[in-house]
């Protein structure tokens, strides 16, 4: 009997520590590829749902992890392919690469399939209002996936994720489904010609119920959403990654859809204002003269975009070479944090402090040898940092009890 309660203790304290592991970031993990190979787990289902023809479909991703990794909690991130909802899959090439990228850095990555709209309606009834619904049940089956991971991490933790480092991202289509994912919560966020609760609202019937779609952070590659307002205070950090020429989704807003009934939709250069507005840690990379998503066949821009989703997601896992504790966080890491953009700049950064800070306060800029080269001193809210004779480079912008921000010069 003492034997037997023995071990039902060790299993209860064993789930209670795998339910509270923190995130190692030493030893280079998620910065730098520790990790030569990768191992994909190939076609995992992860739930079913009825498409637009009315069939079940099978949704299926595939997993990829870094080979002969024994760390027991990990961090997580879920793409979705691009393709305006119609064509596309999770072996297109880019999400090969980007996932594979990350999961060499220490991360579990997933590759998507998601309902897109059927062959039948796209030459009878091909318009914005078909459109619109596959963009919900492309939101709908990435909550799905997200709800997958918690559901393994709460079962047979095949794939070792801590249930509460769980990123979205996507490019193009799959960037409005992250954005949704990460934004859109109430149904008076969609249009009424949609018919959300017909396609079973919000969280959808994809599969895995009973699990939280709720994400750490979402990754938007050239995606958009129906209106800015969707992110509200205290809503998760954003990405961004997004070409000023963009003449698919616009990089402000405008219309999509083509040859379809316009449709209008804001891209990234007003969703950051917006967060920035409500002191939403967020991060967007502007490619001035670029076009629909540059970084799937520009090495140049692949590796840039690669290496800024990488440094924007390091501060939510722990501080460089640190492991996350249960510390109380300062003031100023615990409440709204200093906003910069964009990032890269040519010849000047927008620094938005936020309101809970008394003014004025010091930051200082380092470059990477840890050098200080210059001392700043907002005394508004809203500045313009100039470059000056700053050279090409990363640098590091230091605000008293709060995570550098990365800085980056072109």
């Amino acid at each position: 009997m003492k034997t037997t309660l023995l071990f039902a203790l060790a299993l209860l304290l064993a789930g209670l520590q795998a339910a509270t592991a923190q995130i190692d970031t030493t030893r280079a993990r998620y910065y730098q590829p520790i990790f030569p190979n990768v191992t994909v787990t190939s076609g995992v289902t992860y739930g079913s749902a009825v498409n637009s023809a009315g069939i079940t479909q099978t949704l299926r991703m595939d997993i990829y992890q870094p080979t002969g990794d024994t760390v027991r909690r990990r961090p997580v991130i879920i793409f979705a392919h691009q393709g305006g909802f119609v064509i596309g899959s999770r072996t297109d090439a880019y999400m090969v690469n980007v996932c594979t990228q990350f999961a060499r850095l220490g991360y579990v990555t997933a590759s998507i399939d998601y309902r897109l709209l059927d062959v039948v309606t796209i030459l009878t009834a091909f318009d914005s209002v078909n459109i619109a619904k596959s963009a919900i049940r492309g939101m709908q089956d990435m909550r799905a996936a997200v709800r997958f991971f918690r559901r393994d991490a709460a079962t047979t933790n095949t794939y070792r994720v801590h249930p509460d480092f769980i990123t979205v991202g996507g490019s193009s289509a799959g960037g409005f489904a992250a954005l949704a994912v990460g934004y859109l919560d109430k149904p008076s966020e969609v249009p009424g010609y949609v018919g959300l609760a017909g396609l079973g609202g919000i969280e959808g019937a994809s599969g895995n119920p009973g699990y939280s779609s709720a994400v750490l952070a979402v990754l938007n590659l050239s995606g958009a959403t129906e209106s800015p307002n969707i992110i509200e205070p205290g809503n998760v950090p954003l990405c961004s990654v997004h070409g000023t020429l963009d003449a698919t989704v616009p990089y402000l807003q405008g219309r999509v859809g083509g040859a379809l009934p316009p449709k209008y939709v804001y891209g990234s250069g007003r969703l950051h204002p917006r967060a920035t507005a409500l002191g939403i840690r967020n991060t967007l990379l502007t490619l001035r003269g670029a076009g629909h998503v540059p970084f799937e066949n520009n090495a140049a821009y692949a590796d840039t975009t690669f290496r800024v989703m990488r440094d924007f997601l390091r501060p939510a896992l722990a501080q460089p070479g640190t492991v996350i504790t249960s510390a109380t966080p300062s003031a100023a890491q615990a409440g709204p944090a200093a906003q910069a953009y964009p990032i890269p700049a040519d010849d000047a950064i927008r620094l938005v402090l936020p309101q809970a800070w008394a003014l004025p306060v010091e930051a200082q800029l380092l470059d990477v040898t840890g050098r200080v080269v210059r001392t700043i001193n907002p005394q508004a809210r809203d500045v313009e940092v100039l470059r000056g004779a700053l050279r090409a480079g990363i640098y590091s912008l230091r605000f008293p009890g709060q995570l550098p921000i990365r800085i980056e010069f072109r």
